[in-house]
């Protein structure tokens, strides 16, 4: 089996070459762009045949699935709409997929709230309550679906993206870094709750990720460039990509960490070590 470690972009390991998913039906919460799609396609080029992306732009899913289908056109693709905000709509998304895959083994949740980091005195505190929930609920709610299945069918693996801003204290990230918070306990609670019916619940948590809508709105003002200017030359394993997080979320989904939940993993290139 090849390495998994994360040497440096020009030497990242081919997934393919290390793991095999092609009985699992594998959910994927903000699918469509980023990390979620780069997911999507390390899932299916380890052989997934089940792959159902959730997101709310029906053109960029449609996009989402031709990618995904080009590079591997075995597999078996679908594309919901939905608002993983919603109670109801996320509910109803997840059983969906479960049904159509005929089950479901994996939920990852990639959902990204679209902000700027910005000072708190600064922050309109009207838009506060939507950072909390546009960030955190998603997750939440997701998880609450898939983990009543997984319950049933004795086995399954929640995996949770969140942020270091959960961890390391980050000028400008006070809300959102409350809300990364959020999902970080959530899940390593419903891990506690969840492993006595063989399901497993992870987090990870990276701090920038190059080649990402995230990445460009931070680098997009003066403030947040100049915090995240010096933040980047921390990382002298290389700034993290959407192909570090895939690496390790394919891992955390596998056989291989069959022992592990309640877990937060940071994959920052050694920005720092929280």
């Amino acid at each position: 089996m090849s390495s998994i470690v994360n040497a440096g972009a020009a030497d990242r390991a081919n997934p393919a070459d290390g793991f095999d998913f092609s009985t699992s039906k594998i959910l994927v919460i903000g699918g469509t762009s980023g990390v979620g799609l780069t997911t999507a396609i390390s899932f299916a080029q380890c052989g997934a045949r089940h792959i159902t992306l959730v997101g709310r732009n029906e053109t960029r899913g449609k996009d989402a699935i031709d990618r995904v289908r080009a590079l591997c056109p075995e597999s078996e693709l679908d594309f919901l709409p939905a608002d993983a905000n919603d109670p109801r709509a996320a509910d109803e998304v997840v059983h969906e997929a479960a049904r159509t895959m005929g089950g479901l083994d994996v939920l990852v949740n990639s959902t990204v709230a679209v902000y700027q980091p910005t000072l708190f005195h600064a922050t309109d505190i009207a838009e506060i309550p939507t950072m909390l929930m546009q960030q955190a609920l998603g997750p939440i709610l997701t998880s609450r679906a898939a983990v009543t299945l997984m319950r049933e069918s004795g086995h399954g693996v929640i995996l949770n993206i969140a942020s270091d801003a959960a961890k390391v204290p980050t000028p400008g990230e006070c809300v959102i870094g409350a809300a990364m918070a959020a999902i970080v306990t959530f899940s390593r609670t419903l891990a506690v709750e969840a492993k006595r019916y063989g399901v497993r619940v992870n987090t990870i948590t990276p701090s920038l990720i190059a080649n990402t809508g995230s990445y460009d709105r931070a680098m997009n003002i003066e403030f947040s460039q100049k915090i995240f200017e010096k933040i980047k030359n921390q990382a002298h394993l290389g700034l993290t990509e959407p192909e570090d997080l895939a690496n390790t979320i394919l891992f955390l989904a596998s056989p291989l960490a069959a022992n592990i939940t309640g877990q937060v993993v940071s994959v920052n290139g050694g920005i720092s070590v929280a």
